[in-house]
């Protein structure tokens, strides 16, 4: 009989929406027993988990689990990298781009149910500044809706969405210089991500074609649109076209330096902080141990392809009833026509 793998399941009680009483018993219900001997941590304060999952690979703990959103799990994994210890994710918080990426289920029992299968890779992380970030890093819009979201109190792609709508009508594009392997290049931008995974969360695909584990990151260039091609650009990221818009430059690269001018807000897997104004972003080849999901996890709705056709068809709608408006308008202008043309005649009689 195989021996046991200890695990340490550190649950973050405040990230996400759902409470996570439920989770925990789910967690002693459906974990594996046999394959593993564990506990459960909840997180005290901000940086807890960062020390809960230092202690445990120092322990020779073989699964650190993080229970939470990207924040939680970035704190975890900073502490995992380079170790003997592998990170497994139930997803619960607000966007959940990581476990997205790596087709970790939503569904907290089967993704317990991976974790179960324990099936590990190597992945890549990288670095802003000397930050760990495991998805996405990023400046200019994105970095500024993640501090707006981060001050809003309340979590959920309803506030994500609106404080992305409000903050988008008056954000000014900031002028950065990109410098890499092939040189340096000068780009007015709405905002510049550096992806390791595909997504910010919430199946926004911010770099589609982005590898965990090709040594490199997608970095994505979004030059300043206009109102009328907003919609276009929101369509495409959640559909996983983005890269085809013609407001998008992307680079691939080992290591970036982006010069702004002043110093100001980054983000890094979301959580937002004050920076530099020169970045230094690079990716770090194969340091982290982590349990993926199953390939079919491929196949399951995607909530922002959902989200975007029910605005679609809500559009297709409300279409018959705009038609009728403009029909009843375009028939009132014409007796007002016929009016103004009989009230000539009588005033030329």
């Amino acid at each position: 009989m195989d021996k046991k793998k200890s695990a340490i399941f550190i649950v973050n009680p405040i990230s996400g929406t759902q409470s996570k009483k439920g989770v925990e018993q789910k967690i002693r219900q459906y974990v594996d027993a046999e394959k593993y001997d564990f506990r459960i941590v909840p997180t005290r304060y901000a940086g807890h988990a960062t020390e809960i999952a230092a202690e445990a690979a120092a322990s020779g703990v073989g699964l650190v689990v993080a229970v939470g959103g990207d924040g939680t799990i970035n704190e975890t994994a900073r502490s995992l990298v380079h170790t003997d210890t592998a990170l497994g994710i139930i997803p619960c918080g607000s966007g959940n781009g990581l476990a997205r990426h790596l087709h970790i289920p939503m569904d907290v029992k089967r993704a317990i149910d991976i974790l179960n299968r324990g099936v590990t890779e190597c992945i890549d992380y990288g670095k802003i500044n000397g930050i760990p970030y495991f998805c996405t890093c990023g400046v200019g819009f994105d970095a500024y809706i993640s501090m707006k979201f981060a001050q809003a109190g309340k979590r959920g792609l309803a506030t994500y969405i609106e404080n992305t709508v409000q903050a988008g009508l008056s954000y000014e594009p900031d002028t950065y210089e990109i410098e890499n392997e092939d040189g340096t290049m000068c780009y007015k931008a709405f905002l510049i991500t550096c992806a390791n995974a595909s997504q910010y969360g919430n199946n926004v695909y911010i770099a589609p074609k982005a590898s965990l584990c090709d040594g490199l990151m997608d970095i994505t260039i979004m030059e300043p649109f206009s109102v009328l091609e907003a919609p276009a650009i929101s369509f495409q990221l959640f559909n996983g076209t983005i890269d085809q818009n013609s407001k998008i430059k992307t680079l691939r690269s080992k290591k970036v330096i982006i010069h702004r001018a002043k110093p100001g807000v980054i983000h890094y897997d979301g959580d937002p902080v004050m920076a530099e104004a020169t970045l230094t972003v690079e990716i770090i080849p194969r340091g982290l141990q982590v349990v993926i999901g199953e390939l079919e996890e491929r196949g399951v709705l995607n909530v922002g392809n959902a989200i975007m056709q029910n605005i679609v068809d809500t559009f297709n709608d409300l279409k018959p009833i705009g038609d009728a408006i403009v029909g009843d308008i375009a028939a009132r202008n014409r007796r007002l026509l016929v009016l103004n043309r009989d009230l000539l005649r009588k005033l030329k009689k």
